[in-house]
């Protein structure tokens, strides 16, 4: 399968998006990441040094969250795209020094993470709450476009955030969501059946083992069936306790199962769904 070019999620700079990033840097008191020259090279990269009043060397030095204020401000009033970039790689940034985990040293705090989160709200993609940007909804999304923006999900699922379960705009399991793009991408066709039929399918379509077969294999073929087989059953086990679990219409699960329950089938979920998707990309 040929790769696309990945696409960068797509929202506006906006006042609130200014004042909200700009609190996530303020570390005035505790000094934390990111530095000033991570800042300038963030800057440089996204396209709005020209606005950073530290470009003047004699100018008078100030702290991040006005530094970085005073650059989205200038890309914001000038009309310039690349303010969104920027704060799409301070995000980044941030994410990767700790800044979205709790009781890390670069925490950036619960107030500053909410308020930014609730300034994406009328844009067309969210901030989740560990920091990651991705699309509000996947309709209109194809290709490679639409497995990034998948893998977001997984990702999140496989470290146990059980809102990553159902697939934003859509509604769907997010095990069904990866199977039915798989067909698509493998076929060039709408996927169409239950759960387990779209399953086998998309198991079938990459090559990997949704049954286990009347002469099973020796060695390491054999084993990768097994594993294959095994990851096939999980996901339709998994299935099977969100269904009688009664969490659909847009619950990933009730209160009927236990917060490991609910850990353990988010996790599994991520695996299976994260195992299709790397076979996708392998094709």
């Amino acid at each position: 399968m040929a790769a696309n070019t990945a696409s960068t999620p797509s929202f506006s700079l906006t006042e609130a998006l200014v004042q909200a990033v700009a609190r996530l840097v303020d570390d005035a008191g505790v000094t934390r990441a990111p530095s000033h020259y991570d800042l300038e090279t963030i800057f440089r990269r996204s396209g709005v040094l020209e606005f950073d009043p530290h470009r003047v060397s004699s100018a008078v030095k100030i702290g991040k969250h006005k530094r970085v204020r005073e650059v989205l401000s200038g890309a914001l009033d000038n009309g310039s795209d690349a303010g969104a970039k920027c704060v799409e790689m301070l995000i980044g940034n941030l994410r990767g020094h700790g800044g979205f985990i709790p009781g890390a040293d670069n925490y950036c705090g619960d107030a500053a993470i909410a308020a930014c989160i609730a300034a994406f709200n009328t844009e067309p993609v969210e901030l989740t709450r560990d920091g990651q940007l991705r699309p509000r909804s996947l309709e209109g999304l194809t290709g490679r476009h639409l497995t990034d923006a998948i893998r977001s999900y997984v990702e999140r699922a496989r470290r146990g955030y059980s809102d990553s379960v159902l697939v934003a705009g859509t509604n769907k399991d997010l095990i069904e969501a990866v199977a039915g793009h798989v067909i698509t991408e493998i076929f060039n066709s709408e996927p169409s059946g239950d759960f387990s039929t779209m399953l086998g399918q998309a198991f079938t379509a990459l090559g990997l083992a949704a049954m286990t077969p009347k002469q099973e294999q020796g060695g390491l073929p054999g084993a990768r069936d097994a594993m294959s087989v095994a990851l096939y059953q999980l996901a339709i086990a998994v299935n099977r306790l969100r269904n009688k679990a009664g969490s659909g219409h847009g619950r990933p699960f009730l209160t009927d199962l236990t917060a490991a329950e609910v850990r353990a089938a988010t996790e599994a979920t991520g695996l299976v769904a994260g195992r299709l998707l790397d076979a996708l990309e392998g094709t």
